[in-house]
């Protein structure tokens, strides 16, 4: 079984630390490995360093493997190195490289904080998501967090609100319900996939009383809808994500950042996964940041993580990378 590549991701936040403790958890039953400097990992870590991926097949258990990349500086809890920015964003093109070389079945990514990477690396793009594509030279992604309880996706991602209304296209919407819908076929094992598309507005626009913007919604889906895609909506958002609400479809299409954070974060704040749709290998991450304000503390909770890793081996296995 090919092994999952966990990128280190900020050192100076709890990446490290849940790294280890998730592999203290997993033992060996969920074959994956650590890229990234041992030097960053919490003292009382077991390690054993390995020269390529198959070697984390045969690491004891109570031993986390690690990839040796070198950074220039240590780790210091919650204060980022400038001069360590540069290795973060090597760290994620050596997980793609692996992956576009069939040696992992998938990359998880451990919590990365853009601004240290603007501020020491001059880092061009919005966060993880958007560098990953550019890595695979894929045009369009699509970002889900994705729990036992409640699949989102965010049509526009990581654009201030004011913006929203002038990204959010046809052709946009468009091609993110036919990303969605593909992956939960291909990645999720949902055959025939419902979608739930919400609105805009305040109660969906309420005919055209609170916004227009869902009146250039509805030719997309359906014409969608008469390709054979089951589509609900546009749904006012405040009555999407209720327990009985939440039975009606596989995952829900939001329009904005927030309206598709808020309420995964709030039902599985612990157990949300960020998955990167439209991608030729398989990426997962947890659904949190660096946590810089308990990094070092010993306290980080490693289930968010654990889950990332758990859906990114099934999701590989899905694609027989295992």
């Amino acid at each position: 079984m090919k092994p999952v590549a966990l990128t280190c991701g900020e050192p100076s936040g709890i990446g490290p630390e849940i790294a280890a403790k998730a592999r203290a958890l997993l033992g060996a039953d969920l074959p994956f490995f650590l890229i990234g400097d041992e030097r960053h990992l919490p003292l009382e870590t077991r390690f054993q360093l390995i020269e390529h991926p198959a070697q984390a097949t045969d690491v004891p258990a109570d031993c986390l493997p690690v990839l040796h990349h070198a950074f220039p500086e240590p780790a210091l809890a919650g204060k980022p190195a400038a001069a360590n920015a540069s290795e973060v964003i090597a760290v994620i093109a050596k997980a793609v490289d692996l992956a576009q070389r069939n040696e992992v079945s998938a990359i998880c990514t451990a919590p990365i904080s853009k601004k240290a990477l603007i501020d020491g690396a001059a880092f061009a793009y919005p966060g993880h998501t958007e560098y990953l594509a550019a890595l695979a030279g894929v045009d369009r992604v699509v970002m889900m967090l994705a729990s036992d309880a409640l699949r989102v996706v965010p049509t526009t991602i990581h654009i201030p609100l004011a913006e929203v209304p002038a990204a959010l296209t046809p052709a946009l919407l468009d091609e993110t319900i036919r990303i969605t819908h593909a992956a939960l076929i291909r990645d999720f094992g949902v055959a025939s996939p419902r979608l739930a598309i919400s609105g805009l507005n305040p109660h969906a626009g309420e005919g055209g009383a609170m916004g227009t913007d869902e009146a250039r919604m509805v030719p997309v889906l359906d014409r969608l809808r008469a390709e054979g895609f089951d589509l609900s909506g546009p749904l006012p958002a405040d009555t999407m994500f209720h327990a009985a609400a939440r039975t009606r479809y596989d995952a829900a299409i939001c329009m904005y950042h927030d309206q598709a954070l808020i309420p995964i974060k709030t039902i599985a704040f612990d157990s949300g996964v960020n998955v990167t749709l439209g991608l030729p290998f398989v990426r997962t991450s947890p659904d949190h940041g660096t946590a810089f304000d308990i990094a070092g503390r010993g306290i980080a909770d490693p289930s968010s993580l654990i889950a990332a890793l758990r859906m990114a081996a099934e999701m590989g296995a899905r694609r027989g990378n295992d």
